[in-house]
C-alpha cells in the first residue's frame, strides 16, 4: 500500500522565508526548487501534480516534502559530507600556497604560472588555480614599493594623521609638494576621436615640447589648491612659496605637511621657518610621501590633464594646468577619511 504524503502546514515565518528564497535572484537553484516543492505541498497539491508543474522526478518531490515535514526549514539543507570529496588534501593545498609565495628556481623564470607550479609540484592545474584564487595569490602581478626605515616613523606619522583628523584651533593645514618634469607632448598624427564601438586613439609617436614643474599646496580641510610653476625648487623658491601661503592665510596658525626633499629640510629653510611665528612644518617619514594628501591630487591632475593631453608648447601645458586648478577649486571638497581604526588585514 502506498504511503500517504505528509500534510504540510506553514507558519507565517516559514512561508515568508520560502517565498524570499524563490524570489531572490541570488538563491541557488537547488534551494529554489526545494522551496517551491514545499510551497506547492502547502497549497495541498498532490505529489504527481507538483512533479508535473516543476518537471522533476517523483522521488525528488517525495524526498523534500518528507524532509520538510520532519525537520522543517533545517531539512531543506544539504547534509554534512555530501558532494564530491576533495582529491587533494589540506597538506597539498598548503604546499601549493607556500610554494607560490616563494621565489621560483631559475629554470622557471622570475615568477610562477599555474602550469609551471602544477608541473613543479606534480599536481593538476585546476587545483593550483583553485588554491591561488581562494588565497588571492597572484604570482603574475607585482608593484614597485619601498619601505620606510625612518626610526621616527611612528611619531611623524601620528603627527601628520593628527593634523588631518584633529587640527589645532584657529589653524589651517596645508599639504605641500612639488610635481617635477611634467612633459608637454604632442602627437605626430591627429587624435582619432571616440565613436560607437571604438575608443579614442592616439599615435604611438610623439614629440616633446618641454617640461614644467609645479609647486602646489592642498588645503586639507577645504580641498582648495594653490599652485605655481617653478624653474627649480631650491630653498629660495620654496621660501617664496611659503611666504605666499602666509599672505594667503593671515591671522591663523599655518601647519604645512612636507616630505624630506632638500628644499624643505635645508638649513636656510629651517632658519627662515624658525623666525615665522605662525608657520609650522610637519615632515612625513622618509619614503612615506603617500602620507601627504597632495599626492592624491597630483594623481587627479595626471589623469585629468596630463596623461592624454596634447600640448603644442610648454606654455600651453602650464595654461591648461592652471585653468584646471581654477575649475577644480570651484567645486573642491576635502578628501574623505575612510580608515575606521580597525586593524589592517594581514
Amino acid at each position: 500500500m502506498a504511503r500517504r504524503a505528509p500534510r504540510i502546514e506553514l507558519s507565517a515565518e516559514e512561508r515568508t522565508t520560502l517565498q524570499s528564497i524563490v524570489r531572490s535572484p541570488s538563491s541557488p537553484q537547488r534551494d529554489v526548487l526545494r522551496a517551491r516543492i514545499v510551497l506547492l505541498a502547502a497549497a495541498e497539491e498532490r505529489n504527481e501534480q507538483i512533479q508535473a508543474i516543476l518537471k522533476v522526478s517523483k522521488p525528488v518531490v517525495i524526498k523534500w516534502r518528507r524532509r520538510f515535514a520532519a525537520q522543517r526549514l533545517e531539512g531543506l539543507r544539504d547534509e554534512a559530507g555530501r558532494g564530491r570529496k576533495r582529491k587533494y588534501n589540506a597538506d597539498i593545498r598548503h604546499r601549493i600556497a607556500a610554494t607560490a609565495c616563494r621565489t621560483p628556481p631559475a629554470s622557471v623564470g622570475t615568477h610562477w604560472s599555474v602550469r609551471t607550479l602544477a608541473k613543479h609540484l606534480g599536481v593538476g592545474t585546476m587545483v593550483v588555480q583553485s588554491v591561488l584564487a581562494a588565497e588571492t595569490i597572484q604570482p603574475h602581478r607585482f608593484r614597485y614599493g619601498k619601505h620606510s626605515n625612518d626610526p621616527e616613523f611612528e611619531p611623524k606619522m601620528l603627527t601628520v594623521v593628527g593634523l588631518y583628523l584633529a587640527p589645532p584651533h584657529n589653524a589651517v593645514v596645508l599639504s605641500v609638494d612639488e610635481k617635477t618634469s611634467i612633459q608637454a607632448p604632442d602627437r605626430t598624427q591627429p587624435r582619432l576621436p571616440m565613436k560607437p564601438h571604438q575608443i579614442e586613439r592616439l599615435s604611438h609617436e610623439y614629440k616633446r615640447n618641454g617640461t614644467a614643474s609645479l609647486l602646489a599646496a592642498l588645503g586639507v580641510h577645504s580641498g582648495q589648491i594653490r599652485a605655481q610653476t617653478i624653474g627649480r625648487n631650491d630653498s629660495d623658491t620654496f621660501i617664496r612659496f611659503l611666504r605666499r601661503l602666509l599672505q594667503a592665510y593671515p591671522d591663523v596658525e599655518l601647519y604645512v605637511i612636507v616630505d624630506n626633499r632638500s628644499s624643505p629640510t635645508s638649513k636656510k629653510t629651517r632658519a627662515w621657518v624658525a623666525r615665522q611665528k605662525r608657520l609650522h612644518l610637519a615632515f612625513t617619514p622618509t619614503h612615506a610621501s603617500w602620507l601627504n594628501q597632495i599626492e592624491i591630487w597630483f594623481g587627479i591632475l595626471t589623469r585629468k590633464v596630463v596623461r592624454r593631453g596634447l600640448f603644442a608648447s610648454r606654455q600651453e601645458l602650464v595654461t591648461k594646468i592652471m585653468s584646471f586648478i581654477a575649475s577644480y577649486n570651484q567645486a573642491a571638497r576635502p578628501f574623505a577619511w575612510t580608515y575606521t581604526g580597525s586593524p589592517l588585514a594581514a
